[in-house]
C-alpha cells in the first residue's frame, strides 16, 4: 500500500500526463546520440503511422477536416459523432449509393500525425505548416464520404451547434480564478473536499485537406458555400445552349410573312456597315 507521499507523487505525475499537450511538428527528427539508425519503432506506433497515412491519402476524393478538441469525454465524443452523422444523412449527395457511408471521426496522436503529414507526398508542406502552426492540444480527423458542399456546410453547422467555441476569458475572470486558487481555506487544518470540475468541451476547426490542397478555416467555409456539381453542370449546359435558344426564338418570331422583313433588316444592316468608312 502506498504512503501519502508516494500516492501524492503518483497523482501529480498522472495529472501531468493527462494535462500536457503537444503541437504537430513537421520538422524532421533530430539524431540523438546513442540511438541506432534507422530507428525501429514499436508495432503500435508503426500501425498508427500506417493508419493515419491511409486516411490522409483519401483526401483526393474525400475531404478531411482537421479538428482541435479539448475536454471531451468518451460519451461526449459519441454524442458529437451522432450529431455529425445525423447532419450528413439529411443532406446526402445525389450520386451516393443506396446506403451511403457516413463521416468518420478519428482521434489521433499529434506526434504520429506530424510524421504522417511530413511523409505525405503531393501536398504543399508550407501550406500544411501554416495550417498547424502553433496549434497545441488534442486533434481529430473528420473524413467525409465525398466532396459535397451542402453536406460539408451541414456538418460544420452541426459541429458548431454540438460544441460551440468557448469565448476567451476576460481579465476579470482570470483574476477571480487566481484569487480563488490562492485563497486560504475556510476551515484551516481540515482537508478540503475535492469537487470535480465540470468542463465544457471545446471544438475548433484548424483546416482541411481537399483534393490534395490545404484550406484554412475561412477557406473551408467559403468552399462549403459552393453550388453542387449537378448545379454547375446545369449552369454550363445553360450557357452553352443560350445562343442556340436565342437563334431559335428569332427564327420562331420570323415565321410566315415576317421572315422576309427580318431578312431585309439583316440586309440593310450589313449594307450600312459596309458603307461606313473604316477608321485609319
Amino acid at each position: 500500500m502506498l504512503g501519502w507521499k508516494q500516492a501524492g507523487q503518483c497523482s501529480s505525475r498522472l495529472a501531468y500526463r493527462t494535462t500536457r499537450s503537444y503541437a504537430i511538428s513537421l520538422d524532421p527528427p533530430k539524431r540523438l546520440p546513442g540511438k541506432k539508425y534507422p530507428r525501429v519503432f514499436p508495432d503500435k506506433k508503426t500501425a498508427q503511422h500506417t493508419w493515419y497515412t491511409s486516411i490522409l491519402q483519401t483526401s483526393a476524393n474525400s475531404p478531411i477536416l482537421f479538428l482541435q478538441h479539448q475536454d471531451f469525454t468518451a460519451n461526449r465524443l459519441k454524442t458529437l459523432r451522432v450529431d455529425i452523422n445525423t447532419a450528413a444523412q439529411r443532406i446526402a449527395s445525389s450520386d451516393a449509393d443506396a446506403s451511403p457511408s457516413l463521416p468518420k471521426l478519428t482521434v489521433v496522436r499529434t506526434s504520429i500525425l506530424g510524421a504522417a503529414l511530413r511523409d505525405l507526398k503531393g501536398v504543399n508542406r508550407s501550406s500544411v505548416r501554416k495550417m498547424v502552426k502553433d496549434t497545441k492540444g488534442s486533434f481529430a480527423l473528420l473524413t467525409l464520404p465525398n466532396f459535397h458542399p451542402p453536406q460539408l456546410q451541414a456538418v460544420l453547422r452541426a459541429m458548431e451547434k454540438s460544441a460551440p467555441p468557448r469565448p476567451p476569458k476576460t481579465p476579470e475572470q482570470i483574476k477571480q480564478e487566481l484569487e480563488a486558487k490562492n485563497a486560504d481555506p475556510a476551515t484551516p487544518g481540515r482537508r478540503v473536499k475535492r469537487v470535480r470540475e465540470t468542463k465544457t468541451p471545446d471544438l475548433r476547426l484548424v483546416g482541411a485537406l481537399i483534393e490534395g490542397r490545404v484550406f484554412l478555416p475561412e477557406d473551408v467555409k467559403d468552399v462549403s458555400k459552393l453550388p453542387t456539381l449537378e448545379t454547375l453542370r446545369s449552369q454550363v449546359v445553360g450557357l452553352l445552349g443560350a445562343p442556340a435558344s436565342q437563334l431559335a426564338a428569332v427564327l420562331g418570331q420570323a415565321s410566315g410573312g415576317s421572315l422576309a422583313r427580318t431578312l431585309e433588316g439583316f440586309k440593310k444592316g450589313l449594307e450600312e456597315n459596309a458603307e461606313q468608312p473604316s477608321s485609319p
